[in-house]
């Protein structure tokens, strides 16, 4: 836990995971504020830009605001600039648990590593590939070992956390108690120390040399998965941490540790500077200003994990194979065997698995994005996963806008910035989001039809139809309380709304009760199923279709179910069962959209705002327009 004397090994740990997160990165300019802190200017991709903060010995971590930089640089951070900017962060690592981070960076044809050291008095030392000092913060003699130029960089020789090997060796040579074997030995510190007795079920009091190490390498194992894979930073007290262990009630929790370590040690002499010539804000402007940042880093994570959902769908034949080989062969082969195995074919396929995780059952697979795959589930129950996650942001978001609108009176825009909906891996069918934010999908044609069944559709979906001739098949991609929105959607996009019909039967089925395979003498056409065994029914479902444009978080024209529509939208327009044409019905629809922004936003919306757009919502066959409203 990090204390206002500094980060411990456990912390450094996350913050080397939060920073490898965002690789790759490229060194802009280095500062130097005083004797022992530095601010790193980072780039990244889409120019994304970080500023990090280094109080050697003491922290290391990002920042919103870095102080102001002195006129004249001082040698060091000239040194810096002219070795590592514009290089290309290669690697961001920790060595062990020690409170050591390491930057590997390319420029041209050489390799420095820029290593920070938070322990003791700490120092930041630029080093070549071979560990040869360039030049340090501060120079330093040592009886074990020189910081100084043109000496040998030396780091620890043995981390007893990294293999079950090390952790027996460790515990069974120890003549300490645990929780001191674990806090020295293991560099856990006192306080996950004791968490890791307490997790494993045994007295911290115990001779470590009589503790079973089997068991306590798994519990240290979980937290290092906790604090890479599932960090919960916060505030605790009089201490800061990337995770929450004790489950305590006074917390302040933050969306990243960066933002909690930045909360919680007081500021520089050269931030104190900064902070006093700038002008100083209200503290209501002030939360609004960490609100407004919170809502566009919840808009990150879910574009993020977009990506990701889109990158297996995308990649599906690949990943499902990935999962079906492995899950079969984890059934005579140890996790190690099928590393090994794999990483000695030279296959393009192989190589894209780029990292085991056998205590969790599963790899990372680079196919454009790095995903994890987990090979005993499903390929819907693996993107259900990141579902789950775009599902919680989007939550925290709304959260936080409901909060934003209670802290400041809104002020006039004077210009709109309008950021396009990225085009995802669904938008080419028929498709909505449910009110409780569950992706729902539908055919445009029996050749659609058959693709969602055969491709898309997985074990924890659900099949849904209207109870008609010539209707889109319906594939609900999780679970939803909404089904009378799925419903509407299905009776809407079928023959019934083509055939001047106000409302239809729909049902829903199992994906196992789904079938290709006719009965004997019957015969099945292309984008039809056989469906058996027994069905959910929604009776005299009314048909109506709703077209809108959302402007927040994205720009775009979407449409479904009227209710589902509607508190995403500016302004929408309610279809039903008509006279007019589907191409005259765009144009309508698009001209009351229109009606509903200003000249400005018009302009910033002309390649969002068309009859294309409009068009791919509206329903087959004749429609009228039976209303518009203000979302």
């Amino acid at each position: 836990m990090a204390s206002e004397q500094g980060m411990s090994g456990i912390d450094v740990k996350a913050m080397t995971s939060e920073l490898a997160g965002k690789l790759p990165l490229w060194i802009d300019k280095v500062y130097q504020f005083d004797s022992r802190t530095l601010g790193i200017r980072l780039n990244g991709e889409n120019k994304a830009r970080y500023q990090m903060i280094v109080e050697s010995g003491r922290r290391a971590h990002l920042v919103k605001d870095m102080p102001e930089p002195p006129k004249n640089p001082p040698q060091f951070a000239m040194l810096l600039r002219k070795y590592i900017s514009g290089g290309k962060v290669l690697a961001i690592r920790q060595h062990g648990l020690e409170r050591i981070l390491i930057f590997d960076i390319g420029k041209g044809n050489l390799t420095y590593r820029l290593i920070i050291e938070l322990f003791d008095e700490g120092n930041v030392v630029l080093t070549s590939e071979d560990y040869t000092i360039i030049k340090p913060l501060r120079h330093h003699r040592f009886k074990d070992r020189e910081i100084v130029p043109k000496a040998i960089y030396t780091l620890g020789l043995c981390d007893p956390t990294s293999s079950r090997e090390m952790m027996t060796s460790l515990i069974k040579n120890d003549d300490r108690d645990l929780v001191r074997s674990l806090a020295i030995g293991c560099m856990l510190g006192g306080t996950y120390a004791e968490y890791i007795c307490q997790k494993a079920g045994l007295d911290k009091t115990l001779p470590a040399s009589s503790a079973d190490p089997e068991t306590i390498f798994t519990a240290v194992q979980e937290l290092f998965f906790q604090v890479v894979h599932a960090p919960k930073p916060g505030i605790f007290e009089k201490h800061c941490e990337p995770i929450d262990i004790w489950d305590k009630n006074e917390v302040q929790y933050f969306l990243t540790f960066s933002e909690a370590l930045e909360a919680f040690y007081p500021l520089t002499k050269a931030e104190r500077k900064t902070a006093d010539a700038k002008s100083k804000l209200t503290k209501e402007e002030r939360i609004l200003k960490y609100q407004k940042s919170a809502v566009k880093k919840f808009d990150e994570k879910i574009e993020k994990t977009e990506a990701v959902v889109a990158a297996i769908y995308e990649n599906y034949a690949f990943v499902s194979t990935v999962i079906s080989s492995l899950d079969l062969a984890s059934k005579t082969l140890s996790w190690q065997e099928m590393e090994k195995l794999l990483r000695n074919k030279e296959s393009p396929d192989a190589k894209k698995i780029v990292a085991f995780y056998p205590e969790e059952a599963a790899v990372e697979i680079d196919i454009g994005k790095n995903v994890k795959i987990f090979v005993h589930e499903g390929i819907e129950q693996n993107a259900g996963r990141y579902y789950d996650v775009i599902k919680k942001f989007r939550r925290k978001k709304e959260g936080a806008l409901k909060a934003m609108k209670t802290t400041l009176p809104k002020k006039k825009e004077q210009r709109r910035d309008f950021i396009p909906m990225k085009k995802l891996w669904y938008h080419r069918f028929r498709w909505f989001v449910t009110s409780d934010g569950i992706v729902v999908l539908g055919g445009r044609d029996a050749s659609q039809n058959e693709e969602l069944v055969k491709k898309y559709m997985g074990g924890q979906d659900l099949f849904v139809h209207a109870d008609v001739h010539g209707a889109s098949v319906v594939i609900v991609k999780g679970k939803t309380e909404r089904m009378d929105e799925v419903a509407q959607f299905a009776a809407s996009y079928s023959g019934a709304y083509r055939s001047g019909h106000f409302s239809a039967d729909v049902y829903s089925a199992l994906p196992s009760q789904v079938s290709k395979t006719p009965e004997s003498g019957e015969f099945i056409s292309r984008g039809s199923f056989i469906v058996r065994g027994e069905r959910t029914w929604y009776r005299n479902v009314p048909l109506a279709v709703g077209i809108g444009l959302m402007l927040e978080p994205h720009a775009a024209v979407i449409g479904g179910p009227p209710v589902a529509i509607q508190r995403k939208t500016k302004a929408y327009v309610e279809l039903k069962p008509g006279q007019f044409e589907p191409n005259d019905v765009a144009k309508k629809v698009l001209r009351i959209l229109k009606q509903k922004v200003s000249e400005e936003e018009e302009k910033a919306l002309k390649g969002i705002l068309n009859t294309d757009h409009v068009a791919a919502f509206v329903p087959p066959g004749g429609s009228d327009i039976v209303g518009h409203h203000e979302g």
